[in-house]
């Protein structure tokens, strides 16, 4: 029987623009401890690579080459593919973030941004660069297990190849590979649901039946935190303490420097947590009430900063007047905030919670620079109607335990609040809610799920590390277990090869 140490465990969770990882298990389960964007760089000068020689040439055809994926999945994050570069070549991490800072001329790619391996020779790089330079393993003594997430659906023969690649290529001492949406429904103790995994310009929709993945359910849509960011930074040229800041009358931008500070500034304002995202029904706009009504009013009048002290009171002093109680709710519902951005104080008031809106309702892209893999054929179906769709090719009987695990979860959820919530909302008119029209099969709710608290690590994190939560829980049970079924060990590849890994019932733990 084939044991491992808690504290050798290796847990990779492959996203299809960030991976995460960390060394070792302990009772309370701990968050990653490393964190890198899945790209890779390859400078476009021969002499200048990282560890030798190499030349950038198109790739025609190549063993180390995947097949494009269809347009709901297809990728526009770059991806130029080069057969004569070897895995040393590539630059990865905090190497790839010195050379793009030093202003050097560097090709970047994303292998993973299609849901599949786009290339081989990228993705060895970035996995030798987790296991070996940040988790400081030792390959000629390699005794870490690693247990593995990918996106769903990926070819049996990429499993296969990976299988290959952390045996041989990385001598690791057990291997198991989970797919992504099966672990972030793992981490929401449950195993029936629809997890809805919004990624930088993907968002991919799984609906899971009993610990089995609906395969032909499954479905992906071309929006994502790219849309969304790309709406806020268009709205805020209507904000007056944006634009001054961004082109300062007395010494106006350039149009793309303006952009680039737009596109910056909205990606600080999510990540700092300062959106939150409306249920279908609610508004956020500013109401038409006497007094100080919008931010250009405020800015005008030179009260900002007031203002914003006084929004801050949570409670009204006894003495106060019902006037002054009235200004104070007033000033309290414009929601204004003042972020300190590259040296200035900016005010932004409700629009910034508008960020999401394109995932609701895609229409609002419309004229809007977005950029995309290929030309999107038909209508991009709003979040709530893709979800209903995908759940909808599910069997009937299924579909009211599905509906019962609602799991929004991907980086975005880790710093914007209430999407679950937004997207329940939106989606209860496609689920049956006439008591007289109800049947035993058929929905009469449906649940959101997020990460249970008692998971202390990740309690303040967000539902987007739900994926290597999972993760680590699954390998948790399969590396302790004594039947060995749910990984393949050494002995195992021996006897059978890469194939092992198509043996594996995982979805038996």
């Amino acid at each position: 029987m084939v044991s491992f140490r808690d504290s050798s465990v290796v847990i990779i969770e492959s996203g299809r623009t960030l991976i995460r990882a960390g060394l070792g298990l302990q009772d309370l389960l701990k968050a990653p401890s490393v964190e890198i964007q899945a790209r890779v760089g390859l400078r476009r000068n021969p002499g200048d690579s990282a560890n030798g020689a190499s030349s950038l040439k198109p790739a025609e055809s190549s063993d180390n080459l995947r097949p494009t994926a269809s347009s709901s999945r297809a990728s526009s994050l770059p991806f130029q593919p080069s057969p004569s570069a070897k895995v040393h070549d590539y630059l990865v991490g905090s190497q790839l973030d010195e050379a793009l800072e030093a202003g050097q001329d560097v090709i970047i790619s994303w292998p993973f941004a299609d849901g599949d391996v786009r290339d081989w020779t990228q993705a060895e790089a970035l996995w030798k660069y987790v296991l070996f330079r940040t988790l400081q393993l030792k390959r000629t003594q390699n005794e870490s297990p690693v247990m593995l997430s990918m996106p769903a659906g990926l070819f049996r023969d990429s499993s296969e190849r990976i299988c290959q690649i952390f045996f041989e290529r990385f001598n690791v001492a057990g291997f198991g590979l989970l797919d992504r949406p099966m672990a972030q429904l793992y981490a929401a103790g449950q195993l029936s649901g629809v997890v809805v995994d919004i990624g930088h310009e993907i968002t991919d929709i799984t609906p899971i039946y009993d610990g089995f993945i609906m395969q032909n359910a499954r479905s992906s849509t071309p929006l994502g935190i790219r849309d969304c960011q790309v709406y806020l930074a268009n709205l805020l040229r209507s904000n007056q303490s944006v634009m001054a800041a961004a082109s300062p009358p007395d010494k106006p931008s350039d149009p793309d420097v303006v952009q680039r500070f737009l596109d910056d500034l909205v990606k600080y304002v999510w990540m700092e947590g300062l959106v939150r995202v409306p249920s279908d029904g609610q508004t956020v706009e500013i109401p038409e009430d006497e007094g100080v009504t919008d931010i250009a009013a405020v800015l005008v009048a030179g009260k900002e900063k007031a203002v914003i002290e006084t929004g801050m009171k949570k409670k009204l002093t006894a003495k106060a007047s019902a006037a002054e109680q009235a200004r104070a709710r007033e000033i309290e519902a414009l929601d204004l905030v003042t972020v300190e951005f590259r040296e200035h104080s900016i005010t932004l008031g409700k629009e910034r919670h508008r960020f999401c809106e394109p995932l609701f309702d895609p229409t609002l892209l419309n004229g809007l620079p977005v950029e995309r893999a290929d030309p999107y054929e038909g209508r991009i179906l709003p979040l709530q109607e893709a979800v209903a769709f995908s759940v909808r090719q599910t069997d009937v009987a299924q579909r009211q335990y599905i509906w019962q695990g609602l799991f929004v979860n991907g980086d975005l959820t880790n710093h914007v609040k209430g999407i679950g919530a937004a997207l329940q909302s939106r989606l209860a008119p496609f689920i049956l809610s006439t008591p007289d029209q109800a049947t035993e099969v058929q929905p009469r709710s449906i649940r959101v799920l997020t990460v249970p608290e008692y998971f202390a690590e990740y309690r303040e994190k967000g539902d987007g590390f739900a994926a290597f939560l999972g993760t680590s829980i699954v390998a948790k049970i399969a590396f302790n277990e004594s039947h060995g079924k749910n990984f393949v060990s050494k002995t195992d590849y021996n006897e059978k090869g890469p194939h092992a890994v198509l043996e594996m019932s995982l979805a038996s733990l």
